[in-house]
């Protein structure tokens, strides 16, 4: 065993209790005795190099080609060992460097002009469709539900998410809204139903574009919900309301201020924006290089202190911030025992090679909202003090009233934006 390695595994691993076999084929034991055992097995020198040398890329390569093998637990079981007691500042320096390194040089990953943004979503999102059928909900939320209570079914925590959403957007009927990253369109089709509103809902992705079409003409909400294939920087228009969800983690930090103008350029004076996006409570950081090497291109979660001075700078008031802290944890687990559920047929399909990336990537990110600094925060945004209700009681009764009526349409008043 490589003496960095171990040294590190020594100090990282507290809680679990880890038996990792060596390339010679020796045993060494980490953590408690007395705690669920995980065995994992390093095959090559070459992986026990790449691993120590830098885990956060090598850790998911290893194992999706099979020079890391996890023998007794999942790879979900192995990562919770890791990463439950992990401080960074752990794993040796030069480690630390290659991260100091990214992070100087993040802004190069993350320049997304329109034409780059495009391709990067197509990446991940115009693939064979189906492969999200086997493990989202039926609505396809590729987003993080909302759970009402810790045993909530993942179906209704996803329509629990859209009821919150739609009770912020304090919707009147009539109104214009627009969508930004609309995805498969679910989030749009929900508020045209269910608060009589107009929905243009963008995307990137062509195949979520003809997804969410069809999804319209068959729902009879056609002449409510219009789908388009434009980035939000070409959009023009204004807006009452402007809701993001799952997006801007797609948006780069180079353009945080041109994504927060934009939002200022397309809402009505009196209008209300909800931003919901996948945050960090440590500060700023990088993306993980597995994460932007195989799933998400261009992608990165930011902190709170990153965002909000470009809200400042563009003239935008924040008036309610909400953060949701295990919400995603709870639904990436629901994610990852449905994907692996499906592994027959998705290897079938895909390969066992996609297969093993998409469970390291599932298992990777649900350990990072349990253990590693990950949240969800929603931002509600306005140019007007006045455009909201006084207190938050709105949100509530709204959310009341929605949950009550399923997908049904609100039957309440329209309120005054005074």
């Amino acid at each position: 065993m490589l003496r960095p390695l171990d040294y590190a595994l020594k100090r990282i691993i507290v809680r679990g209790h880890l038996k990792l076999v060596d390339p010679d084929g020796k045993t060494h034991e980490y953590g408690d005795p007395s705690a669920k055992t995980v065995v994992a097995h390093i095959k090559t020198r070459a992986a026990e190099r790449r691993i120590a040398l830098n885990p956060g890329l090598h850790l998911g390569e290893c194992f999706v080609d099979g020079s890391l093998t996890v023998e007794q637990g999942t790879i979900y079981d192995f990562l919770e060992v890791l990463l439950q007691d992990l401080d960074p500042y752990e794993w040796p320096r030069w480690t630390r460097f290659l991260d100091s390194f990214r992070y100087i040089t993040r802004w190069i990953e993350q320049y997304n002009p329109a034409p780059r943004a495009k391709r990067n979503i197509a990446h991940h999102y115009d693939i064979d469709g189906s492969i999200y059928d086997l493990f989202l909900d039926p609505d396809r939320q590729y987003s993080c539900a909302y759970f009402e209570t810790p045993d909530q079914g993942l179906d209704e925590a996803q329509l629990a998410k859209k009821r919150h959403l739609a009770a912020k957007l304090d919707l009147h009927e009539g109104q214009k809204v627009l969508d930004i990253g609309s995805g498969w369109g679910g989030l749009g089709l929900y508020l045209a139903q269910s608060a009589h509103v107009d929905v243009t809902g963008i995307t990137l992705s062509e195949e979520q574009l003809k997804v969410s079409r069809e999804r319209a003409e068959k729902s009879g909400l056609a002449r409510s919900v219009n789908f388009d294939l434009v980035d939000y920087r070409s959009l023009d228009g204004k807006f009452d309301r402007i809701v993001s969800v799952g997006m801007f983690e797609h948006v780069g930090v180079n353009h945080y201020r041109a994504f927060f103008r934009k939002i200022y350029e397309l809402l009505a004076d009196d209008g209300v924006a909800v931003i919901h996006s996948i945050g960090r409570f440590d500060g700023p950081g990088t993306t993980n290089a597995f994460i932007a090497k195989y799933i998400f291109p261009g992608g990165y979660i930011p902190a709170l202190s990153e965002v909000f001075p470009a809200i400042e700078r563009e003239r935008l008031i924040s008036t309610d911030v909400e953060i949701l802290r295990l919400h995603y944890a709870i639904t990436l687990r629901h994610w990852r025992q449905r994907f692996r559920a499906a592994w027959h047929t998705l290897s079938e399909r895909f390969g066992e090679k996609f297969c093993r990336i998409w469970e390291f990537y599932l298992a990777g990110s649900e350990t990072a909202f349990r253990y590693q600094g990950l949240m969800v925060f929603q931002i509600q945004l306005s140019k007007n003090q006045e455009a909201l209700p006084l207190t938050r009681d709105y949100m509530v009764d709204t959310e009341r009233e929605l949950r009550g009526t399923g997908s049904g349409a609100l039957k309440r008043p329209a309120r005054s934006a005074k």
